[in-house]
């Protein structure tokens, strides 16, 4: 069988990382790479793009969000299911190998905590830091527990732009896990965080380093006072764009529509309108 053959549209930020990538797959053989496509639009231009690429016969990968709002998400899954195709939605973090590392040992986590700030930069601009950076850490947290959130107390400010630039969230998940969320685009450095507390352990992960840790309660023999062991887990760098893209084109080739994304990417969405939607408006923080 063939190499797949694979076009970036949008050479944006994220869109010429793709391509980058794209390129490095095309050279071993696994793809084939047809080019870069720019009309030089923004997020709010996935549904039509995605639409029309499905519409077309084509899988699609889309960068998050999968569109701007639950209709046209809904509406892109349907398209997808209909047409026969696969419709994968962004999860690099979820193919990061730090994450990878952790994710079989999490078991009923009680507390989790997500951080996740950047410098500023145009890019993503036209939504707020909500659907431009806090989506991925609601993605993950929501398919390592199962669920959507049951209760969700929000705040977020703008700085630079006209939309919510700061936002910090606590949510509550069925089972009560509790989880705080922090993503900022206003920073200084980047910093991309998550750490996950249940009985038998303390998690941490970093994104960026791709490194995590366990950090563990062993008992001491009578009399002694328990004592933590800290586990550093080995984890064999890999580019999480290259991974995500090599699960997607895996998905195309075995014709493994099951596997597409899209239902993850709308639960994550509509969480993330509901962080949004929990906030208090500007002149009540005034």
């Amino acid at each position: 069988m063939s190499a797949p053959r694979i076009v970036v549209i949008g050479a944006g930020h994220m869109g010429r990382h793709h391509a980058l990538k794209a390129a490095e797959l095309c050279e071993t053989g696994e793809i084939e790479f047809a080019g870069v496509v720019d009309c030089r639009r923004p997020t709010a231009a996935h549904f039509e793009v995605v639409r029309g690429a499905l519409e077309a016969g084509l899988d699609v990968l889309v960068e998050k969000p999968i569109a701007a709002g639950l209709d046209q998400a809904e509406a892109l899954l349907d398209l997808a299911r209909r047409r026969g195709r696969v419709l994968w939605v962004g999860s690099q973090e979820w193919h990061n190998p730090a994450m990878r590392a952790v994710r079989p040992k999490i078991e009923r986590p009680i507390f989790i905590e997500c951080q996740r700030v950047g410098p500023f930069s145009e890019r993503g601009i036209d939504v707020d830091v909500v659907r431009d950076l806090m989506i991925h850490d609601l993605d993950i947290l929501q398919k390592l527990l199962g669920a959507e959130p049951e209760r969700i107390d929000a705040t977020g400010v703008p700085v630079v732009t006209d939309k919510i630039d700061i936002a910090s969230a606590r949510i509550a998940f069925p089972g009560g896990c509790i989880a705080n969320l922090m993503a900022s685009r206003v920073s200084r450095r980047p910093m991309r965080k998550l750490r996950c507390f249940q009985r038998d352990g303390y998690f941490a992960v970093d994104f960026i380093a791709q490194s995590a840790s366990i950090f563990r309660r062993v008992e001491a023999r009578r009399g002694a006072a328990p004592r933590v062991d800290l586990e550093e887990l080995a984890v064999e760098r890999e580019d999480s764009l290259v991974a995500q893209l090599r699960a997607f084109v895996r998905a195309v080739v075995d014709g493994h529509v099951r596997t597409s994304t899209g239902d993850a990417a709308l639960a994550a969405l509509r969480t993330a309108l509901r962080v949004v939607e929990a906030m208090p408006r500007a002149r009540d923080l005034a």
